[in-house]
């Protein structure tokens, strides 16, 4: 038999593991403190990033999102996108996208920057995305940081003062070729009426009746062109720099009727269906120009008519409430319709989807011009062969020196 083992040996094992369970113990205790001290630095990271008013995402090499802000969740409608797809999450893709930023920045091992249109549920946004590679103590990517930044109001405010800057130029330019246009013209068409008056006079001492008639069709002729011309220089009077125009309070819904009690004779050729009228009575009187507004009005009617097909065409004209500070004016059409191109240069003018000799591009933008005079809002919405809705919002008050 071997000999028992002594009193001090089975002590000092006792000791060696009571030593060795406090050891684990006190190594437990540092990385639960190790722990808390990271949680806390990760909910001060988050804290700083949910701060910022951009997107800042993680993603991974596979495109793959690690992590988001808070911000994120204020312009899509995701509730967990981490693991998601970026494609998929931020543009509604089933593929990456052809050029792309995060790809660039992995490619290229450096800070990347794109603009882009991307669509957020109904409407689209203008984002400026930088995209900054994370790298590993080697310097290799691991992960690529993306901000995206919504610069939506600074893009349409730019463009508002761009084309401000062109309207002022525009005008400037169409004051004087008015000027230098409107002098021959008057003298071109006193001459051709004064020679209309003679041609009663000379009448019975002219023999050749066919001479007579041509003579006469050729001066009508003059003198329509004339009138054309001259519409044409009062179209391009209205981008001129002009005085305010004098504001009073008018009903919007009393200008509709009176542009269609304008337009009756035009109307009679088309079914009696065609323009179809919603008109709230409720809608209160706004301070404006009457002369302007039925311009307007006019024009908008008569693209319109333009636009759809006689047999089938519909048009709606509507007056509302928006709130108690504006009311809006919509005349929708179910006509051709407008490309998405297009959209963009309705208002600017000379630009015309109409065929040569039907329009010049000046309509729109001269209602552009007087909407803005007024306070006012116009834009549109279109689908291509499902016709065009052309909205009008005007401030109840017009107050000098808004926007």
């Amino acid at each position: 038999m071997g000999e028992k083992p002594k009193i001090e040996d089975l002590i000092g094992l006792g000791h060696s593991k009571l030593g060795f369970y406090k050891e684990v113990q006190e190594k437990i205790a540092e990385l639960r403190k190790s722990n808390r001290a990271l949680e806390h630095q990760r909910q001060h990271v988050q804290a700083i990033l949910d701060g910022i008013t951009d997107i800042v995402a993680v993603i991974s090499p596979d495109y793959r999102i690690a992590s988001v802000n808070h911000s994120f969740f204020e312009i899509y409608a995701q509730d967990s996108p981490e693991g998601g797809l970026c494609y998929d999450i931020f543009r509604g893709r089933s593929k990456p996208c052809h050029t792309c930023v995060l790809r660039d920045a992995l490619e290229q091992n450096c800070v990347c920057r794109q603009d882009a249109m991307i669509a957020v549920g109904d409407h689209y946004r203008h984002f400026s995305i930088t995209a900054t590679p994370l790298r590993d103590s080697d310097g290799q990517p691991t992960d690529i940081l993306v901000v995206k930044r919504d610069v939506t109001l600074e893009k349409e405010f730019q463009a508002k003062y761009y084309y401000a800057e062109k309207m002022a130029t525009i005008g400037l330019l169409a004051a004087g070729v008015a000027h230098e246009i409107n002098n021959p013209l008057t003298s071109i068409r006193g001459f051709a009426e004064g020679l209309q008056r003679r041609m009663a006079t000379l009448a019975d001492t002219v023999p050749d009746d066919a001479l007579k008639s041509d003579f006469s069709e050729y001066l009508e002729i003059i003198l329509k062109e004339c009138r054309r011309c001259s519409g044409i220089v009062r179209s391009l009077l209205t981008f001129s720099p002009r005085r305010s125009p004098e504001f009073s309070r008018i009903g919007l819904n009393e200008l509709v009727r009176n542009v269609l009690r304008i337009l009756h004779h035009k109307l009679k050729q088309y079914p009696d269906r065609l323009i179809q009228r919603h008109l709230d009575e409720a809608l209160p009187t706004i301070q404006a120009n009457a002369a302007e507004l039925e311009q307007v009005i006019l024009n908008l009617v008569l693209n319109a008519i333009d636009a759809v097909e006689a047999e089938r065409g519909a048009i709606v004209i509507r007056t509302r409430v928006a709130d108690e500070r504006r009311v809006i004016l919509e005349i929708e059409d179910n006509g051709c319709g407008i490309a998405p191109e297009d959209q963009q240069k309705l208002f600017e003018p000379f630009f015309t989807t109409k065929p040569v000799g039907k329009g010049i591009g000046i309509g729109l933008s001269t209602c552009y011009h007087i909407i803005q005079a007024h306070g006012g809002e116009i834009q549109v919405a279109s689908t291509p062969g499902q016709g065009a809705c052309f909205s009008v919002v005007l401030p109840v008050t017009f107050r000098s020196g808004e926007p």
